[in-house]
């Protein structure tokens, strides 16, 4: 296994490695969006999608950077609290994660872009 691949404990990599392979497969349409902007290095930087953090799966990561991108569609509206809780954790690990719901990143993507790379920045 690759060093940039030691994210997670050993013991959950695989069966989270799995999962997100299956979550890569089939994106939403945000996530499809936002990757085509992301991928092949398009903002100077290499970002992973649907990558093993901890006990979660980041939508996209900057390993370098540290810094998480997550989606929030919809059904995050009643999940506000276990996103507080799985951002804290992430932080733990050293990780700042930023949101964008999916009706900034379908309206105003050159914003989000704007706000990915002043994060990128920092």
């Amino acid at each position: 296994m690759k060093d940039c691949y030691k994210t997670t404990s050993p013991d959950r990599y695989r069966n989270l490695a799995d999962k997100a392979k299956g979550m890569r497969a089939k994106p939403t349409e945000a996530e499809r969006l936002l990757w085509e902007y992301l991928r092949a290095n398009r903002l100077g930087v290499k970002f992973r999608r649907q990558h093993p953090l901890g006990d979660y799966i980041a939508d996209f990561v900057r390993l370098e950077k540290r810094l998480v991108i997550e989606l929030d569609g919809k059904c995050h509206e009643e999940m506000t609290e276990h996103d507080s809780l799985r951002d804290n954790e992430l932080l733990k690990l050293g990780y700042k994660t930023i949101r964008f719901t999916n009706e900034e990143l379908f309206g105003e993507i050159e914003n989000v872009l704007e706000a990915i790379k002043n994060n990128l920045d920092e």
